[in-house]
């Protein structure tokens, strides 16, 4: 199994450290959220874990990730 390392910033932790399971590694929580068949399933997820200022914005992004895997 190959393995990469990211860089995060430390508040991206902290908030992924709080949606994280106890018995899931971050691979299987990053796996988790990105194998999500709808992007909104996600945020509904995390609400309440991450503070989303700009809803609008938010959804203008998720349009447009979405678009480019297409």
């Amino acid at each position: 199994m190959a393995v990469k390392t990211i860089t995060i910033k430390k508040e991206t932790y902290e908030k992924l450290l709080r949606f994280k399971r106890a018995d899931e590694s971050f691979s299987k929580l990053l796996e988790r959220l990105v194998g999500e068949k709808n992007s909104f399933d996600i945020i509904a997820k995390l609400k309440g874990s991450v503070d989303w200022k700009d809803k609008e914005k938010l959804v203008e992004e998720i349009y447009s990730k979405r678009f480019e895997r297409r």
